[in-house]
């Protein structure tokens, strides 16, 4: 590319140099055969005696050069004004503006450039037409000198300017060779491997950064990947010890009717969990894989979540907290999916809040979405934990003390639900309340969040 750039800038610039020589060396000529043509024409308008063009005859024999690469010629119809050789040839000469033309006669190689003018008769004087003729070959000589030096040039132009180029990338790709060869050393064993930018130039600076930021957004989905294989491992070891542990109980000796239904009643509540977990996960997997809602429905939102009320009010009594329901938005939803991320959410605040407490629930609307907002009265939550609440298998409480009536997917599904209906998720939690909610679109076919 160095090469062919090179070429095409060489060659335009040779057309330019040639065609401004070529003007410079005609306007060169021209000068010099109308300053010759200027000296014998003021002569001859002023010779009035035969005797006197015997003397211009031989002023012109001693101004033409031994090769004649300059030429004079008169016409005329008189004998003693006639003068030059190849008369005849010159006879019919053609003529441009200004009485330049060019002739071609004898040996000449190039073509002989003309000056000539028409002197009407004056006094004993004949009319007559003077010639003069410059030779071409001295000037196409330097122009062909010219164009053999310039096509020298150029070509010495290209092939330097190809080395200098291949060198150029050769130095050039030397830090992107190098920023190859580290990338070919980073290994899953080491995650926290970057590459090393500090050296770079600024061309490159910016992919080694950018780079590293996928390096930084890979290892952090490693280790999240990682803790949520340990948390599932940990959610379904937990029901299945405890299925098997009490199927080997009640095998180890004779039961009664009674209590081996007392232990299928306590393997049935285990499996029932057991499900709950699979198909919260599957419910997860395909909300990853974009699964979007296929009946969007406008509707009330308020009353959406009021249904979801009704339907959790024995478990409000059992806990001893009331729900008061704020707002109303109209949104295009799915109502099975949107009443179970309104379930989810007030599960989560009844199971941390204190009795006799009272649970508000906000809608609100923005430009463009609408806003669900659960709020509680209970422990406040450390603000390292608020980015976090919505992880699958995420617990605040590290040592999983509920973990046996909350799998920690609950959160995760609000979020793929609100994601599911073009909104997203957020944590507030502050002066003793909590509050947990999420968004949904206002408008049929919104993008997905991100």
């Amino acid at each position: 590319m160095f090469a062919l750039g090179a070429l095409v800038v060489f060659s335009l610039v040779g057309v330019v140099l040639d065609r401004a020589l070529e003007a410079e060396l005609r306007q060169h000529q021209l000068e010099q055969i109308d300053t010759k043509f200027r000296d014998i024409e003021y002569v001859i308008k002023r010779l009035r005696q035969p005797a006197q063009w015997d003397r211009l005859h031989a002023k012109l024999d001693a101004l033409t050069p031994a090769d004649r690469s300059t030429q004079y010629w008169i016409l005329s119809d008189d004998p003693q004004i006639r003068y030059g050789q190849a008369l005849a040839e010159i006879t019919g000469i053609s003529q441009g503006a200004g009485g330049i033309g060019e002739l071609r006669i004898g040996e000449h190689a190039e073509p002989i450039t003309i000056r000539s003018e028409y002197l009407p008769a004056d006094g004993d004087r004949a009319a007559l037409r003077f010639v003069v003729g410059i030779d071409s070959a001295s000037y196409m000589r330097t122009r062909r000198a010219f164009e053999s030096v310039l096509l020298a040039i150029s070509a010495c132009g290209v092939v330097m300017a190809a080395a200098l180029g291949y060198l150029i990338a050769h130095w050039g790709l030397v830090p992107l060779k190098r920023l190859s060869e580290e990338a070919h050393q980073l290994s899953p064993s080491a995650l926290s491997q970057r590459l090393n930018v500090a050296p770079l130039p600024a061309e490159l600076s910016d992919l080694g950064v950018s780079f590293n930021g996928a390096l930084d957004r890979l290892e952090a989905a490693y280790q999240q990947l990682e803790g949520f294989n340990a948390d599932v491992t940990h959610e379904l070891r937990t029901p299945l010890s405890n299925l098997i542990g009490q199927t080997q109980v009640a095998l180890s000796r004779e039961r009664t009717v009674a209590q081996l239904e007392d232990v299928l009643h306590s393997n049935l509540e285990e499996l029932e969990r057991l499900r709950s977990i699979v198909n919260d996960m599957l419910f997860l997997a395909r909300a990853d894989q974009g699964e979007r809602p296929v009946r969007l429905v406008p509707a009330s939102l308020a009353a959406e979540v009021a249904k979801t009320v009704e339907f959790l009010d024995f478990v409000m009594d059992e806990a001893g907290v009331k729900v008061r329901v704020q707002g109303d938005v109209q949104a295009p939803i799915e109502s099975s999916l949107f009443r179970r991320a309104v379930t989810n959410l007030l599960q989560n605040a009844i199971r941390h809040s204190r009795a006799q407490s009272e649970i508000v629930i906000d809608v609100t609307a923005g430009e463009t979405m609408a806003q669900v907002a659960v709020s509680n009265p209970g422990p406040e939550i450390p603000t390292e934990h608020l980015g976090r609440l919505f992880d699958r298998f995420y617990r605040v409480d590290a040592a999983r003390t509920n973990s046996w009536e909350n799998h920690g997917l609950g959160l995760a599904i609000v979020k793929a639900v609100a994601a599911m209906h073009a909104g997203n998720v957020f944590a507030a939690s502050h002066d003793g309340v909590t509050t947990v909610g999420f968004s949904v679109a206002m408008q049929r076919g919104a993008g997905r969040a991100a």
